[in-house]
């Protein structure tokens, strides 16, 4: 039951429908908001004045992705104000492995349970056990404190770029398929090198940037520049799987043009069904390598 005293009090009611009782405010500018008037924010809600404002303060880039990806659709409202909660899981579940890699007398044993080579998918070529999963194992394990530093530096100034515009689940997939691209690539072209790191999966991350950026408009080059030098750096610098970063950027440009062409939501069936057929054809691929190949490699 409302007070008199409620009553008389304009700051319970709505500033934009003064007979509409609530008490919410405007995350900015603090003024009571109905329903109708919010608009979900990075925290809490704000009212149509302020959202206007902050329409107004976007820059070009922002415009031009707003008109490309689909207007005030729920992609844009997360490039508006989406947090990047999968970046932050991905960095604090890797760099906790990381961590404890670096414990005298547990590293070692964590390394060896979590690198990638190609014996762990063909046990009868080399008489190791098939363990498959390590495709994916080795994009959370690192091989020292500065590996580990560097990835996760590049997957924090990537993912908030990326993962707002893309949302949590498709730059989780984008992420993950592109680690799994970076290990295939190792299995066919040094099936007999052991490796580990999240670089495959963020040179698909820093390719996806460079094709979505393409595709909205922005200017690309200083991407282009920053992915050309740390792929040929990996040529030069020993003890660095250049094969994981090459897979990495071919499948993350893959994802990322079947991601710009397949946006609008009567065409989610669609992106579904072609992010998960790449990740079938990569496993595809690297089951069905001509055991000749491998062998004379060795031979």
């Amino acid at each position: 039951m409302t007070t008199p005293e409620f009553a008389d009090n304009r700051d319970n009611f709505c500033y934009r429908h003064p007979d509409r009782q609530s008490f919410v405010l405007c995350q900015r500018c603090l003024r009571t908001i109905c329903g109708e008037c919010q608009t979900p924010a990075a925290v809490g809600v704000i009212c149509p004045e302020c959202m206007k404002e902050e329409r107004k303060n976007r820059t070009p880039a922002q415009k031009r992705a707003e008109r490309r990806w689909g207007g005030r659709s729920s992609t844009m409202a997360a490039v508006r104000s989406g947090n990047p909660v999968v970046t932050y899981a991905l960095m604090l579940i890797t760099s906790i492995i990381g961590l404890l890699q670096l414990v005298p007398g547990m590293g070692p044993a964590i390394t060896q349970q979590l690198l990638f080579a190609g014996p762990y998918l063909y046990p009868d070529l080399f008489g190791a056990p098939f363990e498959p999963w390590r495709l994916l194992t080795a994009v959370f394990a690192h091989g020292g404190f500065i590996h580990l530093a560097l990835n996760m530096l590049a997957l924090w100034m990537l993912g908030q770029s990326l993962e707002p515009m893309l949302g949590r689940v498709r730059f989780l997939a984008l992420y993950l398929i592109s680690g799994l691209g970076g290990s295939v690539a190792v299995a066919l072209l040094a099936p007999g090198t052991a490796t580990v790191g999240a670089s495959g999966a963020v040179f698909g991350l820093m390719a996806a940037l460079l094709i979505v950026g393409r595709h909205i408009g922005a200017n690309v080059t200083g991407i282009l520049v920053i992915l050309g030098i740390n792929f040929v750096v990996g040529f030069f610098i020993g003890g660095i799987a250049w094969q994981a970063h090459l897979g990495g950027a071919v499948v993350g440009a893959l994802l990322a043009f079947i991601l710009t062409r397949t946006r609008r939501r009567d065409q989610r069936v669609w992106q579904i069904v072609l992010l998960a057929a790449v990740a079938v054809a990569l496993l595809v691929i690297v089951a069905f390598i001509p055991p000749l190949l491998i062998t004379s490699i060795y031979s």
